[in-house]
């Protein structure tokens, strides 16, 4: 009989978020699946569990998800985790549950801490309909231009990015969606460091734009205004 698969949610800054049942899970697995293995580490060290380690990432995926699959259909039980939060929304690791799902071997999630519910919760915005925009372009005219067929979707709307295009996804919002236009930039969400910045984009960038901030961040857009 095979084994299964545990999606498994850690924490995204305060490991007092980790749920019981996804350290359970981690502690019987007999192997966990891992974006970095300094990371995965640094998790298990934390919460005394000493487990075998494979590396998933844009790097070993294809080569390694052969790998786990034939553990799997060995009989023996995995999870898999990212470096923070929920596998699989923005961290590889799509290509290993297609082959899991082809090959019929059970899948069980473990739901726990991500960080786009929370940034949408606390930015205010009407969010019984929203737009998950995800990760734009890194070439600064694709992402302008994704930023306007953005424009025309009347819905709040959630944009991720790396700590330092921060200031530069600013600045492109602002000049593609108007000075005007207010957002919520969900920063750090429960570590010590959190901060929300709510507001008119142009007040928040000038709040930001000489602090040496490279945060976790989610940037939610009011797009529902009539702009």
């Amino acid at each position: 009989m095979s084994g299964k698969l545990f999606i498994v949610s850690t924490h995204i800054g305060n490991l007092d978020d980790l749920t019981l049942r996804a350290k359970r899970v981690l502690t019987e697995v007999d192997f966990i699946i891992c974006e970095e293995l300094k990371i995965a580490k640094q998790l298990l060290r934390q919460i005394e569990i000493t487990k075998e380690l494979i590396e998933l990432n844009e790097h070993t995926e294809k080569v390694n998800s052969n790998i786990i699959i034939e553990l799997l259909i060995s009989g023996r039980n995995a999870a898999l985790i990212s470096d923070s939060g929920t596998p699989i929304f923005s961290d590889p690791g799509n290509h290993l549950i297609k082959l899991v799902i082809d090959k019929g071997i059970n899948i069980s999630i473990i739901p726990g801490p991500d960080s786009l519910i929370p940034s949408l919760i606390v930015s205010g915005f009407g969010i019984s309909k929203f737009y998950y925009a995800g990760w734009l372009s890194i070439k600064s005219d694709l992402r302008k231009k994704e930023l306007k067929n953005l424009k025309n979707i009347k819905q709040t709307i959630a944009i991720m990015e790396t700590p330092y295009r921060l200031k530069q996804l600013l600045q492109d919002v602002m000049n593609v969606f108007g000075e005007k236009i207010k957002i919520c930039l969900a920063c750090d969400l429960t570590t010590t460091n959190e901060i929300i910045f709510r507001g008119e984009i142009k007040n928040v960038f000038e709040e930001i734009k000489n602090r040496a901030l490279k945060p976790e961040f989610i940037l939610v857009i009011d797009n529902n205004q009539k702009n």
